[in-house]
């Protein structure tokens, strides 16, 4: 793949937000402590580190696509822009709303939120990109700009 699509340091850039829980980071302290060969063999923290949403990015010809399986929202709480050369893709999944007359045995369903950057490099088009949301799974097509050829110009020779 070219550098069409770039990350910061080549790694995709991913703004945690208030996805984690305080509870996920002293799980990972935790793990690391204790677990630090597993840690080290798996080379990151089960929590930390970790983007969302996962993604799949394909080089096209034409096109660089994005695919993002994005579970549990409908295209009113996702958002996807540009700015400054940056695609962000963001969301957030409001608090589950709980039966009235139920008595809550586990509770693993949150309010959450996300966001996650990709730098877009010069040869991709920002201002014309396409994106569909069905069942769970984000589409983006970012096109490609055609590189401008070198202008030739002829000298007459006398």
């Amino acid at each position: 793949m070219s550098k069409a699509l770039i990350t910061r340091n080549n790694i995709p850039y991913f703004d945690r937000d208030e996805f984690l829980t305080p509870f996920d980071r002293v799980f990972d302290q935790l793990f690391e402590t204790n677990f630090p060969e597993f840690v080290r063999s798996v080379g990151v923290k089960p929590y930390q580190g970790s983007a969302y949403p996962k993604v799949n990015v394909y080089e096209y010809d034409e096109k660089v696509g994005i695919v993002a399986e994005i579970p549990g929202l409908d295209k009113k709480q996702l958002n996807v822009e540009v700015e400054n050369g940056t695609l962000t893709i963001s969301g957030e999944k409001h608090h589950i709303k709980e039966d009235e007359g139920a008595k809550v045995l586990r509770r693993e369903l949150k309010a959450s939120s996300f966001k996650r950057n990709f730098e877009l490099g010069e040869d991709l088009d920002g201002d014309n990109i396409k994106a569909t949301f069905k069942n769970g799974i984000l589409n983006i097509d970012i096109p490609k700009i055609e590189p401008e050829q070198p202008k030739k110009t002829f000298v007459k020779i006398s």
